[in-house]
């Protein structure tokens, strides 16, 4: 079951965009839309408000890609930064279990060919933020489920810490 709704900032101030259009997908985006519009440190954030061109590896044409979230916060040394993330399931950060490529009938598993065309999708949409963050002198990250489940460490950090 899908967990999306409108999400109410406390400080629309902070929220670069319509801060009365701001829409969660997951569970995972809700709780850190409540940390970057709480944070002391976030100073701007939004969602989905940039688009980044990519090319699929599927069907070989150019899309838009619209990252989670984009933020300006203050880092650990008092510097401000932009930082856009992602927000993903951990699953979807590795490519398929190969073993399971084929059905016990010996045909190709569908379950296989979603996952994998999932992937390589994401991966392409990644390295194009890399690239776009790369030469705006900002961070892109990911974050999944490991990342958001220790939400008590996150708001005793000060600053929004990401391994990835």
């Amino acid at each position: 079951m899908s967990h999306s709704g409108i999400f109410k900032p406390k400080f629309p101030e902070k929220y670069k965009g319509d801060p009365t259009n701001i829409i969660y997908r997951s569970l995972w985006e809700q709780k850190l839309m409540i940390y970057l519009d709480h944070h002391k440190d976030v100073l701007k954030w939004s969602s989905e408000e940039i688009i980044i061109p990519y090319r699929s590896p599927w069907d070989n044409r150019m899309h838009r890609y619209f990252p989670d979230f984009w933020c300006r916060k203050v880092n650990k040394h008092g510097v401000q930064e932009e930082v856009i993330i992602e927000v993903k399931p951990w699953s979807q950060l590795f490519p398929p279990d190969g073993r399971k490529k084929y059905t016990p009938k010996g045909r190709k598993s569908r379950r296989f060919i979603r996952e994998a065309k999932t992937y390589a999708i994401n991966m392409a949409k990644f390295e194009a933020a890399k690239s776009y963050c790369e030469s705006k002198d900002m961070k892109f990250i990911v974050m999944t489920e490991k990342d958001l489940q220790p939400w008590k460490s996150l708001k005793k950090s000060g600053t929004i810490q990401i391994n990835g």
